[in-house]
């Protein structure tokens, strides 16, 4: 048995007794924990809908097509542990796929905000970037390195935030000793003879002689037709030839004055709401690459 309380709900005549309470509670328990579950997915999809607001803004405006590379950093939910995000085939994937969607004769805008990555994936989005009949250009918030470089010499024109910067494109070479500069393995066999030097590094030598050449003649052919060839070499040099480091940061400034004026310092306000929007998430994944397929405001008028 158990006694009967009468509670008054606001309603004048209306009052629940104890067991039909807990039963109340439970149910308040039971949706705030639904509640709970859903939020993540709903805060995502708001995230999502504010990007491709900005997105949309910001192509009206340009009348372009605007693809997003963008990579933040993350963190695991669970347990805690940040991990870095970088040009992979998914994201080549997907920028062609925008590439190839974009009429032929339409501008593209590509905000690249990336450590680099994979030189397979860089390369294809370079390539594809290139090939496009249209006006490429490349907005960089904060950073492009290595394989972001070698996307943003595809385009014809880079946009930099006055305190962005580039970085080398020279290859790195690596196994579970280690990751190395291919300059420096070339050194070794400089500095000195070659009965000295044990097999695998003269193995890595060998595969490094091939990847700076490969890489060389990958930024020549994205170059080639934008400088004459004297310049070429002294852009090839400065980027591949290990006069860096790795990490080394290329200011705009600098950029400016190895690629001319194809860097033009400031970016439309939009790419800077944008970015506010990729902040770094309690997600294991996320798509990286985002666009808007519309038809340009001049192809439109023209339709028209």
């Amino acid at each position: 048995m158990y006694r009967r309380f009468k509670i008054f709900l606001p309603i004048p005549g209306v009052y629940v007794d104890d067991m039909d309470l807990i039963g109340l509670i439970n149910n308040l328990w039971l949706l705030i924990f639904l509640l709970m579950a859903l939020m993540p997915k709903l805060q995502q999809s708001a995230l999502e809908r504010a990007r491709r607001r900005e997105l949309a803004k910001l192509a009206r405006r340009r009348g372009s097509n605007v693809i997003t590379l963008i990579h933040r950093q993350e963190t695991i939910s669970f347990l805690g542990i940040p991990i870095s995000r970088y040009i992979d085939i998914e994201d080549s994937e997907e920028v062609l796929r925008a590439i190839r969607m974009t009429p032929p004769e339409a501008p593209i805008d590509i905000i690249l905000h990336t450590p680099g990555g994979i030189a397979l994936a860089a390369t294809q989005i370079a390539f594809a970037l290139k090939d496009h009949k249209g006006k490429k250009t490349v907005m960089i918030p904060h950073y492009a390195m290595s394989g972001g470089t070698l996307i943003a010499l595809a385009a014809d024109e880079i946009l930099m935030d006055p305190h962005a910067v580039l970085g080398p494109v020279d290859p790195q070479l690596g196994d579970r000793q280690g990751v190395y500069a291919a300059a420096s393995i070339l050194k070794v066999l400089e500095e000195k003879d070659v009965d000295k030097i044990d097999d695998r590094t003269l193995i890595l030598a060998e595969e490094s002689r091939k990847a700076m050449e490969q890489m060389k003649r990958i930024v020549r052919r994205l170059i080639e037709d934008k400088y004459p060839d004297e310049q070429v070499e002294r852009i090839v040099e400065e980027l591949v030839s290990g006069v860096y480091t790795h990490d080394y940061p290329i200011t705009a400034e600098e950029a400016k004055r190895l690629l001319g004026d194809r860097v033009k310092l400031g970016l439309p306000e939009e790419v800077y709401s944008l970015m506010s929007l990729y902040r770094m998430e309690v997600r294991p994944r996320r798509p990286s690459v985002e666009f808007v397929p519309i038809t340009p405001i001049h192809r439109a008028s023209e339709e028209a």
